[in-house]
């Protein structure tokens, strides 16, 4: 009986210093807080799309109580309370949802006040291809799960074949992509000009300009691009910009225009990244015709 109850105390120590050691794990996030990773959060707020679709692309949608106003996939986070946008959150409602884990973009406001009110708040901003992977691992670990390996094979797997079925003809040509109006447009640096890159394009607007700089739409002209992708929202209003109308690509309709749906996914730096770059992929194919580059050697072969 001793013996017994020596080892029950010594299991009950074991257990003690394991649960101690649990609760001191923690992470680091994008804006250098350290934040505890348990109790593993049963309900969620997310203030970023891309960071909604990561939850949901983990297999933990249905912790989430609340979103911002622009989330919108999967489709069931439609049905959610919102909770205001990214830069306008509204802390109130937040704060009525009792969440016990809130994320935020890195550039979020209200951060330290819903910090203060007590609650655990985690900035994750996935910029580039990276950061987005990195971002995965992060949220794999605070919500108790080891889903965000395979999601990230799933991610590299659907890059590559959106690579190999890039057509031959589309290799190296120079490119512009329209992300929202004035115009913004993406540059090398940012993870769209990433995607450009790995599709074996030249993206006409340098990265030392910053990730989404707004450009001068003569610059476009004198640039005159191979290809032009843009929000379908913004396509019609080309032909009346100065100089415009005399852009190759316009005359020659070497345009990608995505609707509002396809727009999402190519402009946020989540779990359908490889989407994205197979959308713009299936127009290369629409434009330049459907042999890929990795097969561009075995044309006219016997």
């Amino acid at each position: 009986m001793k013996a017994l109850a020596l080892l029950l105390s010594v299991l009950a120590l074991l257990w003690g210093a394991c649960a101690q050691a649990a609760a001191s794990a923690t992470v680091l996030d994008d804006r250098g807080a350290v934040v505890p990773l348990l109790p593993v959060p049963q309900r969620i707020v997310s203030l970023l799309p891309s960071l909604t679709e990561s939850v949901c692309a983990l297999g933990q949608c249905a912790q989430l109580v609340g979103v911002d106003r622009y989330s919108n996939f999967p489709a069931s986070v439609r049905t959610l309370a919102s909770v205001g946008g990214g830069l306008d959150p509204n802390i109130e409602a937040i704060v009525a949802l009792k969440p016990d884990l809130v994320l935020v973009a890195t550039s979020a406001p209200g951060t330290e006040r819903l910090r203060a009110l007590g609650l655990r708040v985690v900035a994750l901003e996935p910029k580039d291809y990276a950061n987005a992977l990195r971002v995965l691992g992060t949220l794999g670990q605070l919500l108790g799960v080891d889903t965000a390996k395979a999601v990230v094979q799933t991610m590299q797997a659907d890059m590559r074949a959106a690579v190999a079925q890039v057509p031959a003809s589309a290799r190296g040509k120079r490119v512009y992509f329209e992300v929202s109006p004035g115009p913004y447009a993406a540059s090398t640096s940012s993870f769209l000009g990433q995607t450009l890159e790995r599709l074996g394009l030249q993206n006409i607007v340098a990265g030392s300009l910053g990730p989404f700089p707004k450009v001068n739409p003569e610059f476009v002209v004198r640039a005159q691009p191979d290809v032009i992708l843009i929000g379908d929202s913004n396509a019609d209003a080309m032909p009346s910009r100065p100089g415009w109308a005399a852009l190759s690509a316009l005359q020659a309709r070497r345009v990608c225009s995505f609707n509002k749906e396809d727009a999402d996914v190519l402009v946020r730096a989540g779990p359908r990244m490889a989407q994205g770059a197979m959308l713009v992929t299936r127009c290369l194919q629409t434009i330049y015709g459907a042999t890929p580059a990795s097969a561009s050697s075995k044309v006219g072969a016997p």
